[in-house]
C-alpha cells in the first residue's frame, strides 16, 4: 500500500453564512491532488443556506440550529469525524492542490507529530490594501516562526483525531472565534505533545479586511482573549506575534507618541521623535523589506502607520487585559 494512502483525513470547517468565500472554499477542496476520506462541514445557526450549499458538494452536514462558535462547531464535527486525522479548515481558506498530500506526508513520516499548523500564502484573495496587509504580515510572521510550534491553529490545523479526543477539544466557552486554538496549542504543548509550523502548507485567505473589522479581530477576538490566555498560563513565548522585537516596538511606539505630544511645547524634542521613528524602522526593517518586495515601495510606506498602530493597540489591549484582571 502506498505510504500516503495509510492515514485518513477527515476536513472539518465550521460555517456560519459562508457566502461565496465558502464556495471558494469547496471548490478548491474538490481541486485537491489527493481527496480527503470525508468533508464535514459544521453548519452552525447559519442563515444563507451554506448548510445546503455544502450537502450540494457532497460533504456531509451537521446543523446547529443555533450559533454555538466555531469551537463548539468544530468539536460537533470531531466527534463525527471517522479520520486518523482531523484537519480543520476555515469556510473564507481556500486550500492549495496538494494541502491533502501535505497534510498526511508529514504525518505519515513523522510518527511523534501530534499536530500541525500552516500559513497563509503570499497571494491573498481579497485586492484592497488592508486585506493585502493584514494577510501577508501573518504570511510573514509564520514565515519566520519557530518549526517547533507552540500553538495551534484552526485555519489551517491538523491533529490525531485520538489526541484531539483525549485532550477534550477545543474550549466551547469561547464562543467568538478568537483564541479557541490557541488555548488548545497551549494545552498540547504543556502535555508533551509536538506541534509543527509546516511552512511550505500555505492556503488562500480570502477575507476582506477593513478598517472597522481588522481592529474589531485584532483587539477584540485576539488581543484581549489572548492576554487572558497570557496570564492564566504565566507564560509568554517568544515566537510569533510575541517576539521581542515586537514588544520591543509597542514601547517604542508609545514612547514616539509621548515624545510628539511633548515637541508641541518642547519642539527639541522633535530629535527625539525622529530618532524613534527611526529605530522602529530599523528594528522591523525585515518586515518592510519583505513588504518592499512584494507590493514595492508605495505600498510600502502605505503599511509603516498601519503597522505602528498594530502595535498601538495590541499594546493598549495588553494593558486593558492585565487591568481587568486585576479588577477579578
Amino acid at each position: 500500500m502506498n505510504l500516503l494512502t495509510k492515514l485518513s483525513i477527515s476536513v472539518i470547517i465550521p460555517v456560519y453564512n459562508g457566502g461565496d468565500l465558502f464556495r471558494q472554499c469547496l471548490s478548491s477542496l474538490s481541486a485537491s491532488q489527493i481527496k480527503p476520506t470525508e468533508v464535514i462541514v459544521v453548519a452552525d445557526g447559519d442563515t444563507d443556506n451554506s448548510g445546503q450549499v455544502a450537502a450540494d458538494w457532497g460533504s456531509k452536514v451537521i446543523r446547529v440550529e443555533e450559533k454555538g462558535g466555531p469551537a463548539q462547531a468544530r468539536n460537533l464535527g470531531a466527534s463525527a469525524a471517522g479520520g486518523d486525522i482531523l484537519f480543520f479548515v476555515d469556510a473564507d481558506v481556500a486550500i492549495a492542490p496538494d494541502t491533502i498530500q501535505q497534510v498526511r506526508l508529514a504525518f505519515t513520516e513523522d510518527a511523534s507529530l501530534a499536530a500541525l499548523i500552516g500559513s497563509y500564502d503570499d497571494a491573498p484573495g481579497a485586492a484592497n490594501f488592508l486585506s493585502q496587509y493584514k494577510n501577508l504580515f501573518h504570511h510573514y510572521t509564520h514565515q519566520n516562526g519557530n518549526e517547533d510550534a507552540f500553538t495551534f491553529w484552526g485555519a489551517c490545523g491538523a491533529i490525531r483525531r485520538d489526541i484531539f479526543l483525549a485532550m477534550g477539544g477545543f474550549d466551547e466557552s469561547y464562543r467568538r472565534p478568537c483564541v479557541e486554538d490557541i488555548e488548545l496549542g497551549y494545552r498540547l504543548k504543556a502535555a508533551g505533545y509536538k506541534i509543527a509550523l509546516v511552512k511550505t502548507l500555505q492556503v488562500k485567505h480570502l477575507k476582506r479586511w477593513g478598517i472597522i473589522s481588522l481592529i474589531k479581530a485584532d483587539v477584540c477576538d485576539r488581543a484581549l482573549p489572548w492576554t487572558q490566555l497570557i496570564l492564566r498560563q504565566g507564560e509568554m513565548p517568544s515566537d510569533l506575534n510575541l517576539g521581542w522585537s515586537s514588544r520591543l516596538s509597542i514601547i517604542l511606539v508609545y514612547s514616539l507618541l509621548l515624545s510628539l505630544l511633548a515637541s508641541l511645547w518642547l519642539h527639541k524634542l522633535l530629535v527625539m521623535t525622529m530618532i524613534i521613528s527611526l529605530l522602529l524602522i530599523i528594528i522591523n526593517l525585515p518586515v518592510y523589506r519583505f513588504f518592499l518586495n512584494k507590493r514595492g515601495l508605495i505600498f510600502t510606506f502605505k503599511v509603516l502607520p498601519w503597522h505602528w498602530f498594530y502595535y498601538f493597540y495590541s499594546g493598549l489591549a495588553f494593558v486593558i487585559g492585565i487591568l481587568r484582571k486585576g479588577i477579578k
